[in-house]
């Protein structure tokens, strides 16, 4: 299933395969059925459309999000990072599967590609709307990058993509509502508004399954995220950190504010 999704190319069709697939996987656990989750080979990138364009990000045009042509940018973007979610979530759950996990791992990481999927629909809905689509403008290419620098390394992958770059999400999210808050576009502020909520809960299930990782190997889990996360990521992390919303996903601050841009 998760092989499938990666896969697949076109957005709108890759997020139909995942909403379909995440409701088999709970039809199934619902039903109690017995659920062997087997191995595949994801693909070392996933299927993408011809369009956008993926360029280095300093080459990606930076538009002032006061304007029209910000806004559409900015959701733009935003389908973006979705689309690399949904293929994000499913390649942890293809591509780690010779480590020994709960059953909940999976649940979880499902029900996070089902709700990323919904994520980027609701963004290309709201492009659509205002006579755009996604494609319509270039985007970043550096977004798999984590995925390739974490391919052997499940604690690193849990450390970098829900960790770091989703809990990014968490600290500019509040300020892109304000955006289009002032610009009366209510549709755009509850979709985001639904991103934002669910995503909180993406950041919990790095933070949980990063801790049942140390624990399982009676490791601390502060000093291996700084490692992984030094080792990993390109950069340091730049606050200012939302940090209620990092607490509620289970990151207190001393997992990040060490690995903060001038400390």
């Amino acid at each position: 299933m998760a092989v499938e999704v990666l896969t697949t190319a076109d957005g709108r069709a890759k997020t139909a395969v995942s909403h379909a697939h995440a409701a088999t996987w709970r039809a199934a656990r619902a039903a109690g059925t017995p659920i062997a989750i087997g191995r595949a080979a994801p693909p070392d990138q996933p299927a993408r459309p011809a369009r956008p364009d993926l360029l280095d990000p300093r080459d990606v045009p930076q538009r002032k999000p006061g304007s029209p042509e910000g806004r559409l940018a900015l959701l733009h973007a935003v389908a973006h990072i979705e689309l690399n979610a949904v293929d994000l979530h499913w390649d942890i759950i293809a591509r780690f599967s010779d480590t020994a996990m709960p059953i909940g791992f999976y649940d979880d990481w499902v029900k996070a590609a089902d709700e990323e999927s919904k994520h980027f629909n609701l963004m290309c809905d709201r492009l659509e709307a205002q006579g755009s689509h996604y494609g319509a403008l270039p985007a970043h290419a550096g977004m798999w990058r984590a995925a390739e620098d974490t391919a052997d390394d499940l604690l690193g992958r849990l450390a970098v993509v829900p960790m770091v770059l989703e809990a990014r999400g968490l600290d500019v999210t509040p300020n892109m509502i304000e955006v289009f808050k002032r610009a009366g576009d209510k549709d755009t502020v509850a979709a985001l508004n639904v991103i934002y909520a669910e995503e909180v809960h993406h950041v919990s299930y790095g933070s949980k399954w990063f801790n049942f990782l140390c624990g399982r190997d009676n490791r601390d889990p502060t000093p291996v995220f700084h490692g992984l996360v030094r080792r990993y990521f390109h950069g340091a992390l730049k606050p200012p950190f939302n940090e209620e919303k990092r607490a509620e996903s289970g990151m207190p601050p001393d997992f990040y504010w060490p690995l903060a841009a001038g400390s």
